[in-house]
């Protein structure tokens, strides 16, 4: 059976699942390009903050003082949301040692199943996590509003940097969900007479 469809799409060889394509329905469309602006704008903005650092520190022997914090979250906005966006494309980091050495059947199939079953059991726990960290900087240790912790120059709210972690690791999750149910039909699907 070929991997292709009358298309040209892929359907079910794990290589082929793996390369770009663009987003096809209003949600992916929505949020893989506005990560993809997001990341775009953060990497520029890392790179003109580090370089203005490195010319007042080098040049000018100075300081640019607090430029860290801006670091940290644009950093942030950069990891999470361009982590979501590899989950998107099937490109995150994986040791995927099943699709390299199993042949095809359903061994490899219910072993792909079970590492996609992993994965969003994994991937739920932190995005609880996310929530809980994202939390715990909006409405501050207490739980009240009162006492929110900030970064010590620019006083920005620690949230803003949270927000990043839990939106990644949802979008992660709900990608990493996405490849589950695409391994569950390949795992069930009937033969094909």
């Amino acid at each position: 059976m070929s991997d292709y469809n009358n298309e040209n799409t892929c359907i079910n060889s794990p290589e082929c699942l793996s390369h770009f394509s663009p987003p096809k329905n209003l949600f992916d469309r929505i949020a893989i390009n506005g990560f993809s602006v997001a990341c775009f704008f953060s990497t520029v903005a890392l790179t003109l903050i580090i370089c203005a650092a490195t010319f007042f520190r080098y040049v000018v022997k100075g300081d640019l003082y607090g430029y860290e914090e801006w670091v940290k979250i644009l950093a942030f906005w950069l990891y999470f949301l361009g982590a979501a966006i590899g989950s998107y494309n099937r490109t995150h980091v994986s040791a995927d040692l099943v699709n390299a050495y199993l042949p095809e059947g359903k061994i490899k199939e219910a072993l792909a199943f079970l590492k996609n079953l992993v994965t969003v059991g994994v991937s739920l726990l932190f995005a609880w996590y996310g929530y809980e960290f994202f939390m715990f900087g909006f409405q501050g240790p207490l739980g009240t509003g009162i006492a929110i912790p900030k970064t010590t120059v620019w006083r920005i709210s620690l949230w803003v940097g949270y927000l990043s972690v839990f939106i990644g690791l949802v979008f992660m999750a709900i990608y990493f969900t996405r490849d589950l149910i695409h391994s569950m039909r390949i795992l069930f699907r009937r033969k094909e007479r």
